[in-house]
């Protein structure tokens, strides 16, 4: 006899639509991984014990710069007569958003007071994590755009433009960067 108080999950899932294809113009040319603790304080007047939270979330994922190519036209690329000499101008690195890992990311600690842990219950919501994630891939964006990321993403686009047009027959390459570099 099996047991009446067994719980079974069944999935009845839908076919996976496809919504969109997106056209990328552009090399990916550097990826960081960061991990990021978040430590968020919630207090009142009342004491810890009724009212607050305290939890501590470590938060894991990447960011990625690239160098777009979709303004790679006319101005952008110039050759020598002899076709020997190319300058290619491209506009600076950027940095995608932050991507959050959320299989590796997770709230580490967590004290809550009984009205508080009260309240979520009430609310639905006893496990909102939501500003947590959105915190910690916010400073996950923010130490991105301060690591070597977009020096790093241009240089490796400049080695590779350089090793393929010198593959092609190019002698002289020369790879720039400007602002708003258009074709």
């Amino acid at each position: 006899m099996r047991n009446p108080f067994a719980e079974r999950t069944e999935e009845h899932s839908g076919p996976v639509l496809l919504q969109s294809i997106v056209e990328l113009s552009r090399y990916e040319a550097a990826s960081g991984s960061f991990q990021v603790v978040v430590d968020i304080t919630t207090s009142s007047v009342l004491p810890s014990f009724l009212v607050g939270s305290d939890t501590l979330f470590i938060g894991v994922g990447t960011d990625n710069a690239f160098v777009d190519f979709s303004r790679l036209k006319g101005d952008a690329v110039k050759i020598s007569d002899d076709r020997l000499s190319a300058t290619i101008t491209l506009g600076h690195a950027q940095l995608e958003p932050a991507t959050l890992d959320v299989h590796e990311s997770h709230v580490y600690a967590q004290q809550q007071g009984l009205f508080t842990r009260i309240n979520d219950f009430l609310s639905g919501n006893p496990n909102s994590q939501q500003a947590l994630y959105e915190l910690a891939q916010k400073q996950i964006e923010a130490a991105a755009a301060k690591s070597s990321l977009v020096t790093d993403a241009e240089r490796n686009t400049r080695t590779m433009l350089i090793g393929l047009l010198r593959s092609l027959g190019f002698k002289n390459v020369t790879v720039n960067y400007a602002d708003n570099a258009t074709g």
